[in-house]
């Protein structure tokens, strides 16, 4: 079985051949890039995805060396995401299935991080940190669903990254560049409000403060002491949950897990809890087809579900703990 999946609810449009015993025979992506200083704009990233889509589409078939006849399935992210974004995939994808007469399965864009992560990495029952511009969420399987055993009350951890980035002027996704920064640093850290409460974090306080610090402190500092307790924060909420859980697996997925310093940080705690540290491949720990081709073979071959062709949805709000998920 091979399965196209596509992939657009922020700045990427995707889109990926996979097969039915998980190799990425192909991964082909378009980004949107905002102007410096400035996020993504809904409708501006939306045109891009409609002006990509064509060629993004031909590269992935040409990279798997398939035409549609060969593809038995088609997946696209259904949300959570940007609706002008969402819908552009999702129209793509019903022309597309349509078209082919293949059936067609909506995708949770956060489910699809999880599921490739643990099929890249080899997880089986891991706790999941899901990171992302999207999403900070500490997750763990129970009984058909991801259960959330944490959560941002505000902002997630890569808007406080973002958010904080433009406001210094820096082009947007600005975790690379925060990144860099920090490592500049002499280690010289800055105070910062530190909110976890419980197992949930709040990430607004330290975005306020840390625009503030900018204007007086270096920046290779300030973006040193972001990380250190932006990170810490996440690192004590993810202890708990292995403490509590009992989970001798820990896994973090999304955009943000990317970050060296988050993932040293993470290890740490899997190593006091005694548990495995695992960690989505940099490739594809940020938008991508695969996770959408990916989870769609995996609901499909077990339900059989898919959506008919006027039917096709796509839905800004869609949380992952509301998906039941058949075949774990």
């Amino acid at each position: 079985m091979l399965c196209l999946g596509i992939e657009s609810t922020a700045h990427t449009f995707g889109c990926a051949v996979v097969d039915e015993k998980g190799r990425i025979l192909s991964d082909a992506r378009a980004v949107y890039r905002a102007p410096e200083g400035k996020g993504i704009h809904p409708r501006e990233a939306s045109r891009h995805h409609i002006e990509a889509s064509h060629g993004v589409l031909k590269e992935a078939l040409s990279q798997a060396g398939a035409g549609m006849k060969d593809i038995d399935l088609v997946g696209y992210s259904a949300g959570p995401g940007l609706g002008p974004c969402l819908r552009v995939g999702a129209v793509v994808a019903r022309t597309v299935a349509g078209y082919h007469k293949k059936p067609l399965v909506p995708v949770n864009h956060a489910l699809g991080h999880i599921e490739l992560g643990a099929a890249l990495t080899g997880a089986s029952d891991p706790l999941v940190l899901l990171v992302s511009g999207g999403h900070t969420m500490i997750l763990a399987f129970l009984e058909k669903r991801w259960r959330v055993f944490g959560e941002t009350l505000d902002i997630t951890i890569g808007q406080l990254l973002d958010q904080f980035g433009r406001a210094m002027g820096f082009a947007s996704p600005c975790g690379g560049r925060i990144e860099k920064l920090a490592s500049e640093s002499s280690g010289q850290y800055l105070h910062l409000p530190y909110v976890v409460k419980g197992n949930d974090v709040s990430f607004s306080g330290m975005l306020t403060a840390a625009v503030k610090l900018a204007s007086t402190s270096k920046m290779a500092d300030v973006c040193y002491s972001l990380q250190e307790t932006s990170f810490a924060m996440l690192a004590e909420a993810v202890e708990r949950a292995l403490s509590f859980t009992g989970k001798k697996e820990m896994m973090i997925v999304g955009g943000v897990s990317a970050n060296k310093r988050l993932a040293q940080m993470l290890e740490m705690a899997c190593e006091r809890q005694a548990s495995r540290f695992f960690a989505c491949p940099i490739k594809y720990a940020g938008d991508n087809g695969a996770q959408i081709a990916w989870t769609a073979i995996l609901d499909y071959k077990k339900t059989k579900k898919a959506v008919k062709i006027p039917d096709a949805f796509a839905t800004q709000s869609w949380r992952l703990d509301t998906v039941d998920v058949a075949w774990r």
